[in-house]
């Protein structure tokens, strides 16, 4: 059953943001609901870039990756930023993800691989960031586009 939200509250892109992004947030992962679950994966994606990199995406997505395994999750991530016009980001996920991952869970049991880590880390944050900023455009763009799938809207 979708949400109910008054249409005042979506009259904007920042209302109909986060409103979007409550409901998204509000589901277990993974979603079984299609438009959730990439939603889910893209804005997670795009708020830990945001404000960590991808070190700190895989801090905080250890689990959620772990649960569907690092094949999956970056297939889906890669598809669901594919879907919303974020090729370029795509390819990011689809070039560094796997082996960020996998240096990331050996990092746990061999430190000297650490520099390694931190090198790859930095060639994806830096290929994330030349692409300044359009993935928050992109994103906007998908959740006014859906947010009607997601949200019974009220008139009154």
């Amino acid at each position: 059953m979708k949400p109910k939200m008054k249409r005042k509250g979506l009259m904007n892109n920042d209302g109909i943001w986060n409103a979007v992004t409550k409901v998204i947030c509000e589901h277990d992962f993974p979603s079984e609901e299609e438009t959730i679950y990439e939603s889910f994966i893209v804005f997670h994606y795009f708020a830990e870039l945001e404000s960590g990199g991808h070190e700190m995406f895989l801090t905080w997505f250890s689990d959620h990756i772990k649960k569907a395994g690092i094949k999956k999750y970056s297939i889906d991530l890669a598809g669901g930023l594919e879907k919303i016009g974020a090729d370029d980001y795509a390819e990011i996920v689809k070039k560094h993800l796997d082996p960020l991952w996998h240096l990331y869970l050996a990092l746990e049991t061999d430190e000297s691989i650490e520099q390694e880590f931190y090198k790859l880390i930095e060639k994806a944050d830096n290929d994330y960031h030349q692409l300044n900023g359009r993935l928050a455009q992109l994103l906007e763009a998908h959740f006014v586009k859906i947010h009607t799938d997601l949200i019974d809207v009220l008139e009154n």
